[in-house]
């Protein structure tokens, strides 16, 4: 097994000719491509440097400015003279100037020589997933986008804006799905070469030509159509904030870099001499590690994204001014809302009703019909479990119900299944206290028995509805009190959050329940959403669950939870 790599450079040379002698060192061929606007004599000092070594290419140069197809253009000449000069290469990674192998080459390829014939690129179909960042998704390939968005911003907003007016729509090629994804990927030489000699590749290309942003569009979508098996994740950690802009790494950054599993870092700042350094040192000493899982330090970047949009308690600036909070009590009394509890445990409502010695109904906003506790048709006040009368006013419905079982608390689950109306004016109600586990919307479609390709469009669809849930639950507007988890986070430890619920419902309670509910044996899951990122789905809610073969572990978290006094 031998490893190609592409890189596509256009700034800080010095810090590229050391990452192209560092692959080319541990014998990986190496294609550079240099964008056409840089300066000639810069081009000429990257040659001079790497001209000692004989496995290193330049392939002919094109202009690549974002948005635009060049860059597509470049990867593809980069490709073909990798594959013509260097016929013993099998698998080729596209990497950029500022990409910095953060683990041993021989991970890498260790890694893919156990994984011969699979290619490595995120690939998410733009129907089912709408991740994209700037209000193009489905519109990208739809409508012509000739002109560049950086250097002719009022040209490029103008036309959009008359082709919508127009209703102007172009035609995909035929046969064409397109899929998104991330621009850096690892392809094998079949692949990539099915590519390169695609049938209708010069079709292809004039229709990709007017696509915005190509680079994360072209590649993942025709591999789609000549692949024979497709892991849907690349193999470098690339980040990107709230508004879509990547993320660059400095020094202080070594200790992050060092706990993902990604073998490939995006982007590193040229003057980052420290982490330079420290990777790009003889690595004989660091340790293979396992399967790659660049979702690890999701979390991290999670919590910095809600630093920055949300700021700080108390921190005023010019950047975060507040907006004074409106209205105030919603409801009569305090009530619990719990979303992806049922979906995890066997005996979650009985249970709950025995720890806080309260009401507990089941989906009170499912679509079929409000599930009252204890099965009732008509509950308190005459409310009925029709969900044509609850669904012409939910907010009544609701209030009605709080109100009418005054000094009893009571408590509901809610989740992407149900009727989502109501989810503003929760989130909005200081009486609410709202505890979330999201993703657990996917466990009943894994235990349906369903293959993936058959949930993958129900599990995209309820994964959009959750999303808009928690980002309501993140808004401004919202006062009541919520607590969050992932997936994984919560059934790394399913006891500590179980109490915490308690305490926070009923303070007073006498005694701590010591027996608690019964979890759903998850073995297979891990292998389940693998699957559905296979499908073209990227399941995100969920955090980095585990493989099965660390669930297989003696000391896995997953039997019944119980806490000791």
């Amino acid at each position: 097994m031998t490893l190609g790599v592409v890189m596509l450079c256009h700034a800080a040379l010095d810090r590229a000719a050391e990452l192209a002698r560092h692959w080319a060192q541990h014998g990986c061929p190496v294609v550079i491509h240099v964008d056409a606007r840089t300066a000639e004599a810069q081009f000429d000092g990257l040659r001079t440097a790497l001209g000692d070594l004989p496995d290193i290419r330049f392939s002919p140069r094109s202009a690549c400015e974002w948005g635009t197809f060049g860059i597509v253009q470049a990867t593809l000449d980069a490709s073909a003279q990798m594959l013509a000069d260097f016929p013993q290469v099998s698998h080729v990674l596209l990497a950029s100037g500022s990409c910095l192998p953060i683990r041993p080459v021989r991970a890498l390829q260790a890694h893919l020589g156990q994984h011969p014939d699979t290619d490595f690129i995120e690939s998410v179909t733009t129907a089912d997933v709408g991740w994209t960042v700037g209000g193009l998704n489905e519109e990208r390939f739809t409508l012509r986008f000739p002109f560049a968005w950086k250097r002719q911003r009022r040209l490029f907003d103008s036309y959009v804006t008359l082709q919508r007016a127009l209703r102007f729509r172009r035609r995909l090629p035929r046969g064409l799905v397109p899929h998104l994804g991330s621009q850096w990927w690892c392809l094998t030489r079949t692949t990539l070469q099915a590519i390169l000699q695609h049938p209708d590749r010069t079709a292809l290309d004039r229709y990709f030509s007017r696509v915005w942003i190509p680079d994360e569009s072209y590649f993942q979508s025709l591999v789609r159509q000549v692949s024979s098996r497709i892991e849907s994740r690349s193999l470098t950690l690339s980040k990107f904030d709230y508004q879509g802009r990547p993320y660059t790494f400095y020094d202080d950054h070594l200790h992050l870099l060092r706990q993902t599993d990604a073998f490939v870092a995006r982007k590193i700042w040229p003057q980052a001499d420290l982490l330079y350094r420290t990777f790009l040192a003889p690595d004989g000493d660091r340790a293979l590690s396992t399967d790659p899982s660049p979702g690890k330090i999701n979390r991290l970047f999670a919590k910095a994204v809600e630093r920055r949009v949300k700021g700080r308690p108390g921190l005023y600036m010019q950047s975060r001014f507040p907006i004074r909070a409106r209205g105030g009590t919603r409801s009569a009394a305090p009530y619990g809302v719990f979303s992806g509890f049922t979906e995890l445990f066997h005996d979650f409502q009985p249970w709950l009703a025995r720890a806080l010695d309260a009401r507990v109904h089941g989906h009170l906003f499912a679509f079929d019909r409000a599930e009252f506790s204890g099965g009732e048709s008509v509950f308190k006040g005459g409310l009925s479990d029709s969900p044509t009368l609850r669904d012409y006013n939910p907010k009544s419905f609701l209030t009605n119900l709080i109100w009418n079982t005054r000094g009893e608390t009571q408590c509901f689950q809610f989740g992407p299944t149900d009727e989502q109306d109501i989810a503003p004016f929760i989130a909005s109600d200081p009486n609410a206290t709202i505890f979330a586990i999201t993703g657990a919307f996917a466990v009943p479609l894994w235990l349906s028995g369903r293959s993936a390709a058959e949930v993958r469009p129900e599990a995209a669809r309820l994964q959009k509805v959750e999303s808009d849930f928690l980002a309501g639950l993140n808004g401004p507007e919202t006062k009541a009190q919520v607590r969050i988890w992932s997936l994984t986070e919560f059934v790394e430890n399913p006891a500590e959050p179980l109490e915490q619920l308690v305490d926070l419902l009923n303070p007073r309670a006498a005694h701590r329940v010591t027996d608690l509910p019964q979890l759903i044996p998850l073995n297979g899951f891990g292998s389940f959403l693998q699957d559905l990122r296979n499908q073209g789905m990227a399941p995100v809610l969920m955090g980095d669950f585990p493989s099965d073969a660390e669930l297989a572990q003696p000391d896995q978290p997953f039997a019944r939870p119980r806490i000791v006094r």
